[in-house]
Order: structure tokens, then C-alpha cells, then sequence
């Protein structure tokens, strides 16, 4: 059916817009019942969860002769950042101030360089000169985990700074992204959900859609608006160009996102409760989630 769908992204996006809502946990064979709505077998989960709880994302726990997996304190951390970002949070007004970051780390240590471009292109950060990249938002934290993450304090600097050009701050916007490219990728987005969107909604209204294909509809759904984490920057509106369409993005993926996510979590609990304690985050309301903003 959807092999394309890499296994283990599909996992963190389970974790991230379900599991983390019934107490961050679940039964292995949960997991290999709802990855298989997208034609992931049993071999191919059990081997992500493993590379999963390799990397610290996830942690194992035996109950009887049951393996539980639960979200450690790293993998909650950066699913509350995704999930603030994926759900569209207001931004306070920039103040013009860039968070700048720059390293030199040693030859001998170069597996870190790559592993650290990759959080700080995922943290919003863009390349202006090698090795040195900035970014509009106040991310001092994401910085300082960066840094205790690698243990690279002897080698980073960073700082904030207002720039005082000789050009305008658009031209550091262009030199670190690619507004462009982002934009047709949004439009792709657009173009494919819109018409989604709307026999989906019709079938629903018409009770001709079945929970189980409500949530392979709206995991497939965040799972390829995640995907803008990895090329979106986040940047202010300030900075952002005046035909950009990742506001118009962003509305489509709320609207498509309630149309689904009640049917789609009746059949998450159907298949969750069968082997789980159904630890349910009662604040958590999915028709009405608290994250996502009105436009």
C-alpha cells in the first residue's frame, strides 16, 4: 500500500500527533497493528523502534513478557517543538535581533559537523558563511542543548546581533534560503490537499468514510506537512516575501486536519486500547486542538 512512506518517520509521526497524547507510550504490537493501515510489516517496525531507541528517542520497558516503548525526556522535547510548529503557533513581532552560531570543529570529530547541521537546519537556522549560520528567532536553548548534546563548548560561539547592513535584511534571508523553492513546495502542498480536502470532508458529511481510513487520511496528512520542519525556516512575517503561501498551507492543513481527526482518533483508541492502559491526556482535545491558530 504506502511502503513509500519511510517506517521510521511514520512512527515519529505516530508518536508525535497520537501517542504522545495517551501518557507517551505504547505496546509493540499496537504499532505494528496501526503500521499496517500503511503496509509497513512487522520486521520493518520492529527494526525502526530499535534504530528509534539507539538514537534516544524512545526508550523500552518489559511488562510480562510485553515490550513497551515510551517517549524519553529527549523524543517529548522535540515532539512539543514540532508539534508548536507543525500547529502553526503565533509568532511574537521580531525584534530585528539575529541569534548567530558559529563552530570549528576538528577534522577528527566531523561525523558531529554532520549531525549538527542536520538540528540546525531542523532549529531554523540558515548557512550565510561556512560554518556560520543565523537565525531571526531567540533559540539560546536549542543552542545550549546543541552544545551539551555534542560536548562542542571549546569549539562554538554565539551571539546576537542587529544587522546594520549595507544591504537589507531580505538579502541575508536570500543568501541562507531559498524563499523560492519553499514556496513551489507549499503551492505542491496546496494544490494536492485542496481537492483532498474537499471529497474527503463531502464523504465524511455523507458518513461514506471509515475511521480507519480517516486516520490513515490524517496521519498522512501531518506526516507530509512535517516535512516542511525539515526546508521551513520559520521565518517572521517581517521577513517572509508578500506572495507566500505557507499562511495559505498552514489554514488548508487546519481545516483538513479537524475534518478527520475525530473519526481518525476513535480508530487510534480502537486498536491503542487492545494490549494498552488507555492513558488519555484528558486537556488534550483533538477537534479543538490548542495549538493550532485561527488566521
Amino acid at each position: 500500500m504506502q511502503n513509500s512512506l519511510n517506517t521510521r518517520s511514520m512512527i515519529f509521526t505516530l508518536y508525535g500527533d497520537y501517542i504522545r497524547h495517551y501518557g507517551s507510550e505504547i505496546w509493540i504490537g499496537s504499532l505494528i497493528r496501526l503500521l499496517e493501515e500503511f503496509g509497513h510489516n512487522e520486521q520493518a517496525v520492529r527494526a525502526a523502534i530499535s534504530r528509534m531507541n539507539k538514537q534516544g528517542w524512545i526508550a523500552a520497558r518489559k511488562q510480562g513478557n510485553k515490550s513497551y516503548y515510551y517517549l524519553t525526556d529527549r523524543g517529548k522535547k522535540r515532539m512539543d517543538e514540532a508539534a508548536k510548529r507543525i500547529f502553526n503557533v503565533q509568532q511574537e513581532p521580531w525584534n530585528g535581533e539575529w541569534m548567530m552560531f558559529t563552530y570549528t570543529i576538528p577534522e577528527e570529530k566531523r561525523s558531529i559537523r554532520d549531525e549538527l547541521r542536520k538540528e540546525l537546519v531542523w532549529s531554523g537556522f540558515g548557512l550565510l558563511a561556512n560554518s556560520f549560520w543565523i537565525s531571526p528567532h531567540p533559540s539560546s536553548d536549542q543552542i545550549q542543548s546543541m552544545i551539551d548534546k555534542y560536548d562542542i563548548k571549546e569549539y562554538v560561539h554565539s551571539f546576537t546581533a542587529v544587522y546594520n547592513g549595507p544591504n537589507e535584511n531580505e538579502k541575508l534571508v536570500s543568501e541562507c534560503w531559498d524563499l523560492n523553492d519553499i514556496n513551489t513546495k507549499y503551492n505542491d502542498f496546496i494544490v494536492t490537499y485542496s481537492q483532498k480536502y474537499v471529497i474527503d470532508k463531502n464523504k465524511i458529511e455523507k458518513g461514506e468514510m471509515t475511521d480507519g481510513e480517516c486516520f490513515v487520511e490524517r496521519t498522512k496528512l501531518v506526516h507530509e506537512y512535517r516535512k516542511f520542519l525539515f526546508i521551513d525556516p520559520g521565518l517572521p512575517e517581517e521577513l517572509l516575501p508578500a506572495e507566500w503561501l505557507g499562511d495559505h498551507a498552514a489554514s488548508l492543513f487546519s481545516d483538513y486536519y479537524r475534518a478527520l481527526a475525530g473519526p481518525a482518533s476513535r480508530f487510534f483508541e480502537s486498536i491503542y486500547s487492545d494490549g494498552n492502559e488507555l492513558k488519555k491526556n484528558t486537556k488534550h482535545d483533538v477537534l479543538n486542538h490548542p495549538l493550532i491558530q485561527e488566521k
